[in-house]
């Protein structure tokens, strides 16, 4: 009783505040594990505390989009044999990876260093080659990140700006991306 109190009364100050301090400390309570550099802390946008977050290590500077899934268990074993129980596997995800929007990872997967996992991927095995981009379903490696960094140099902006522009709602089409 007193944990649904906890949530709720964090789910409240998240909607009026979007602390993402308060979004770690609720999560770290849940037992999913932070590692790496206090001072870059991850940026989550998702509700990742499912099942058992016990099994979820997220490493520091990485951005966890919204809806993003972590299926840390399957119980698909069970129909196929009785008397088995479910499949359960840890997620690591390591440090300064970008998890896209609607993107599912499964259980068992370590995703490395410098990975960007693009928007409505599902990640079906582990990859670990740092600075790449995976992609799809099931993920397979679609870029790096080389490739991606010459493909928007044209279209990056410095942030300061970005955050000013956006704010105001008012930027030309110069400051959109185009394909």
């Amino acid at each position: 009783m007193i944990n649904k109190i906890f949530f709720y009364c964090c789910k409240i100050i998240d909607t009026v505040f979007h602390s993402q301090k308060l979004k770690i400390f609720y999560f770290k309570k849940r037992g999913i594990k932070f590692t790496g550099d206090k001072n870059l802390p991850p940026h989550i946008f998702s509700d990742i505390s499912k099942m058992e977050p016990w099994l979820i290590s997220i490493g520091h500077n990485t951005t966890v989009a919204g809806n993003v899934s972590f299926i840390t268990h399957d119980n698909s074993i069970a129909k196929l044999k009785l008397g088995c129980s479910n499949l359960f596997g840890k997620i690591v995800i390591g440090n300064n990876c970008f998890i896209g929007e609607n993107s599912t990872i499964l259980y068992g997967v370590r995703i490395a260093n410098n990975v960007i996992v693009a928007a409505g991927s599902v990640v079906t095995k582990s990859f670990e080659e740092e600075n790449i981009i995976i992609g799809g379903n099931p993920a397979k490696i679609i870029s790096n990140w080389n490739q991606l960094k010459d493909k928007v140099e044209s279209n990056n902006l410095n942030r300061n700006i970005n955050r000013r522009v956006f704010k105001k709602n008012k930027f030309s089409d110069d400051f959109l991306v185009k394909r």
